[in-house]
């Protein structure tokens, strides 16, 4: 069987021979004299060569599997006991295929880094404060459950209840990749328990998810564009907070973007948080402004990102949780916001893939 062929039979859902001549460039760069004189442009190369021969790996490992398999049913027909064996292994390999499959939609190149969710509360008053807080511990337990180490950064407390704003950084495995899916301006349907008529109230929320890059691979900041401010942190934190300048206020000049940090005990601590935050905002902001620029040269009309309204958790009168982009809808609106986000999250990885090919397609054939 020819190199690539299994991969291309599957809706050519991963270029297989693509990234086997990747592979054989970034090979013979990392050979080159003075490859290693930049060490972090060298070690993000390398990390990427790494991912690189995992995937490829992977997908021969399948392809050896797809060939035994048809071996296998060719002879299955005077055994019976052999069908079976090939039946369950036919349903492994397919439940492998469509883990596969979501991958591919995972190939973005900040999808692998780590990620900082950002939750605001939105309009709704306390309703929302209160809902920014459910789906800031929804966040929290989903990263549990999928092993990510997951850190509250940053929050502010509302007035009454729930909180204003939350800065959570999520470690682990295509973080970015996979948090992405949450961009958007979320709903929620219910019951008020803070309206003494206990009327319906609807509240939003809206989620930023940034990519945190390592270091100042892609973005550089000059210390002399950034002002640092420090004052008594506000959250909770027992007596500590209150007595010392712990929290970190950073204003990025040339951008007039600002960052405060308040949730560590220490000045340092915070400092070197908020910059990570920095960092990725401006990244965030870079990335977007290279969007805008395509989309006028393709004449593309797009949406603002974080305006769109992307899910509604309605708690009444009826519960349900519905992706407005993906239609999915699931009944249990609890278990979702106790962190079952994994449905949500893999439709609307299945969802990118199929545009991307047909895209692929329509400028294979230009």
């Amino acid at each position: 069987m020819p190199s690539g062929s299994a991969a291309s039979g599957f809706g050519g859902v991963f270029d297989l021979a693509g990234y086997e001549r990747e592979i054989e460039d970034r090979e013979r760069q990392s050979g080159e004299p003075g490859f290693w004189d930049d060490p972090q442009a060298a070690q993000v190369a390398m990390r990427r060569l790494g991912e690189l021969r995992a995937r490829v790996s992977t997908w021969q490992e399948v392809e050896g599997q797809i060939e035994d398999l048809s071996t296998l049913a060719e002879l299955a027909d005077q055994d019976p006991d052999l069908a079976l064996e090939v039946a369950s292994e036919t349903t492994d390999l397919i439940a492998r295929l469509d883990d596969l499959e979501l991958q591919t939609a995972l190939s973005g190149p900040h999808d692998a880094s780590d990620a900082i969710l950002v939750v605001h509360s939105g309009e709704g008053g306390v309703d929302a404060q209160d809902f920014a807080e459910m789906l800031s511990r929804m966040y929290l337990r989903w990263a549990d459950k999928r092993g990510f180490k997951a850190e509250l950064l940053d929050s502010t407390e509302g007035e009454e209840a729930g909180i204003k704003n939350a800065t959570i950084e999520l470690r682990g495995p295509n973080a970015y990749g996979l948090t992405r899916s949450e961009i958007g301006s979320h709903r929620l349907v219910r019951l008020s328990p803070f309206d003494a008529a206990h009327r319906r109230h609807t509240a939003f929320a809206l989620v930023e998810v940034l990519p945190e890059i390592e270091g100042d691979a892609e973005i550089v900041i000059n210390p002399d564009d950034v002002r640092v401010d420090t004052f008594r942190s506000s959250g909770a934190g027992g007596q500590h907070v209150n007595k010392t300048d712990s929290a970190v206020r950073l204003t990025h000049l040339p951008s007039g973007v600002v960052v405060t940090c308040q949730n560590e005990r220490s000045q340092i601590q915070n400092r070197e948080s908020a910059f990570k935050i920095l960092r990725a905002r401006l990244l965030e902001r870079r990335l977007r402004e290279e969007a805008d620029e395509r989309a006028k040269l393709k004449g593309d009309h797009t949406a603002a990102g974080f305006g769109n309204r992307i899910r509604s958790y309605v708690l009444h009168p009826y519960t349900q949780v519905t992706d407005h982009r993906t239609d999915l809808s699931v009944g249990d609106a609890q278990a979702v916001l106790d962190g079952a986000l994994d449905p949500f999250v893999n439709a609307f990885l299945h969802q990118q893939i199929g545009p991307g090919q047909d895209e692929a397609k329509a400028e294979a054939g230009a």
